[in-house]
């Protein structure tokens, strides 16, 4: 039994052993999809089920906990300082595919291509006539499209959106810390709005780029590296969204205080994060 005093022991849960068995379930379906397996599709399905089930029964909990006063000091650091991990852990994993972008395109590209090795030393491990352009896929009669995608369509109206809801979500966190609960509300209505247009208006880019361009996740390094940037930045700003519309529910029913709201500030700060992760995208991956 804790205290606000002594050190907060948490009950015993079933949750941290759902959220792993979901996402591990859902990712081997996803692996299994992508190989064209049956047993991708049924996978995915009973991983996402089981991740919902485990956000719902968490969450809750969580909730339950916080507003009824059980949680203390230390349980505040300790969740500031695992947000920050996390938060560091997602770092990393966008630096991995980054890495492997500008190795491709700097390094691996201009190799095939002759350079260092003589003109046309390379291209014989590849196929005759090959350019050390980007983006490159290979013959074009392979993969079908020749071109990248725009910066200045989509993906800048996305750029627009999604700093418009960093832009709200710290509104909507004045609001809080002014005591004014309206605001927060409309601030976080504004930000779940705009982060799900984004994801409709990925959707829709996907879908010219796959019946207009020919773009797939296995055109090439380009359309492979693509794909995994723009698509898992699409899953956090997914995920991000979800948890948003959690702390908008909350927000409704009266939850959070002026001293008690790190669930709004660890969405807020996830939140920043995808913002930053999509700039880097915008300019990397569609503009240079």
């Amino acid at each position: 039994m804790s205290t606000n005093e002594s050190y907060y022991i948490p009950s015993k849960a079933t949750w941290p052993f759902l959220v792993v068995f979901g996402l591990a379930m859902f990712l081997a379906g996803f692996a299994n999809l992508i190989n064209e397996s049956v047993l991708g599709k049924p996978m995915m399905i009973l991983g996402g089920v089981t991740f919902i089930i485990m956000v719902a029964g968490w969450f809750s909990l969580q909730a339950i906990e916080s507003e009824g006063g059980v949680y203390n000091a230390q349980v505040g650091r300790s969740y500031r300082m695992g947000m920050m991990w996390f938060i560091f852990s997602e770092v990393m994993f966008f630096a991995a595919f980054f890495g492997t972008l500008f190795y491709a395109r700097m390094y691996s590209v201009p190799w095939l291509g002759g350079e260092g090795s003589g003109p046309g030393t390379s291209t014989q491990l590849l196929w005759e006539g090959f350019s050390a352009v980007w983006p490159t896929s290979g013959p074009g009669e392979r993969y079908g499209f020749e071109e990248s995608m725009g910066a200045w369509g989509l993906p800048a109206l996305n750029t627009l959106i999604l700093l418009s809801s960093g832009a709200t979500v710290t509104w909507a966190h004045w609001g809080l810390i002014a005591n004014n609960r309206q605001q927060l509300i409309r601030g976080l209505i504004a930000t779940v709005t705009l982060g799900f247009l984004f994801v409709a208006l990925q959707a829709t880019e996907y879908h010219e780029a796959y019946t207009e361009m020919g773009l797939t996740l296995g055109s090439g390094i380009y359309g492979t590296t693509f794909f995994m940037l723009t698509g898992f930045h699409g899953l956090h700003v997914t995920l991000g969204a979800i948890i948003l519309s959690v702390v908008l529910f909350r927000s409704i029913r009266g939850h959070f205080s002026k001293e008690n709201h790190f669930v709004f500030e660890a969405a807020a700060w996830y939140w920043h994060f995808v913002d930053v992760v999509w700039l880097l995208l915008f300019v990397f991956v569609y503009w240079l």
